[in-house]
């Protein structure tokens, strides 16, 4: 019996093998209907307050590698496999496995054609990644409303990989926090933590530290909502192209 998840309408179920399998898969439905998370699921929940949805791929304090299969129709949550080999992040000194819960912003996409003016670096080809900050562990494969405190800009081999900073808006701490200010004073320490967090994950695999755009400092609410709107647009561009360069639309 697979497992079964639910959030409003949307229903995740896994098949495959359990997590660190590498058929592990995770599909999603509505009213038994297949969708894909990456473009059945609006972006967008309440437009005028900017609160979007987020799918969680990762929980906190999980190691496996999670992500959005973008090559594969309706685009499940796969375990990330290296060689046949299932990957997964080190625990690298003081942290445990991912510290937030991870995911992405359904209906965006990094560019790998497009070069960022203010990040010299083209994207990375995936839907923009979501560190969820709150309090509750996230399932994976569950959606969740969220509102945008931020960014930060990661370099990976040469590619942005923009990092939204946001939280969930049922969260107990959510009528505290509402930008990167009252973020760090909220949760002091959080957003140095995430930038040394991905600074290293990868030293483990013997790879250098990685690097990042405007030197790891955050960037505010108005920015990212910039950066998920041009996203947003480069995800529509995608789906209206004749040449989908391999992905699953």
């Amino acid at each position: 019996m697979p497992a079964r998840l639910r959030h409003h309408s949307v229903a995740a179920t896994q098949y495959g093998g359990p997590v660190g399998d590498p058929t592990h898969r995770v599909y999603f439905s509505r009213d038994n209907v297949p969708l894909s998370p990456w473009h059945d699921i609006p972006l967008l929940v309440n437009a005028s307050a900017r609160e979007y949805n987020m799918v969680c791929e990762i929980p906190r304090w999980t190691n496996a590698k999670l992500e959005i299969d973008n090559t594969t129709p309706f685009n499940p949550i796969k375990q990330d496999s290296k060689k046949g080999r299932p990957r997964y992040v080190a625990d690298v000194f003081p942290y445990k496995g991912y510290i937030w819960n991870y995911g992405a912003l359904p209906q965006t996409f990094e560019d790998p054609k497009h070069r960022d003016e203010d990040t010299g670096c083209v994207g990375d080809s995936d839907p923009v990644d979501v560190i969820e900050v709150g309090q509750a562990i996230c399932a994976e494969g569950s959606v969740h409303r969220v509102k945008v405190l931020g960014l930060v800009a990661l370099i990976d081999d040469g590619e942005t990989d923009w990092k939204i900073l946001a939280l969930r808006t049922d969260d107990p701490m959510a009528e505290r926090i509402h930008n990167i200010q009252s973020l760090e004073s909220c949760m002091p320490g959080l957003i140095g933590a995430t930038v040394d967090w991905f600074s290293k994950y990868k030293v483990p695999d013997g790879k250098p530290l990685n690097s990042w755009a405007f030197d790891g400092r955050a960037k505010d609410a108005d920015y990212a909502h910039s950066v998920i709107a041009a996203t947003h647009k480069a995800w529509s561009r995608l789906i209206h192209s004749e040449t989908d360069a391999g992905f699953a639309l």
